[in-house]
């Protein structure tokens, strides 16, 4: 019995559960050292968010129903109701343009 508890309890601890978080994403389109290293690259699938680790890849659900894989690679955005900055290579890709568009993402890993 305690063999089979200690594995669910250990089953439970690295089992991770999706973030999701929705607002409004932005996009970004002028170069910059960005947070994780490097400089910025238009035409790469990244992102910034205030809170997520560089490294996170997360999927960007946009309110047209597209959705595309973003890594985050730098912190942002700062502008108060958004939740995240896309690349132009990812805010063309979700069909978003320069604008604004309402998202829901999700952590993927």
């Amino acid at each position: 019995m305690r063999s089979a508890t200690l594995g669910i309890m250990f089953l439970c601890l690295c089992t991770t559960t999706a973030q999701a978080e929705e607002g409004l994403a932005s996009t970004y389109n002028y170069p910059q050292p960005v947070a994780c290293g490097g400089r910025y690259d238009r035409l790469a699938m990244t992102a910034a968010h205030k809170t997520l680790p560089c490294g996170t890849r997360v999927k960007v659900i946009g309110s047209n129903g597209r959705s595309i894989m973003v890594t985050i690679n730098d912190k942002g955005p700062y502008r108060a109701g958004r939740i995240i900055d896309l690349s132009f290579a990812a805010a063309q890709a979700i069909g978003m343009g320069y604008g604004l568009m309402r998202v829901k993402i999700e952590v993927v890993e």
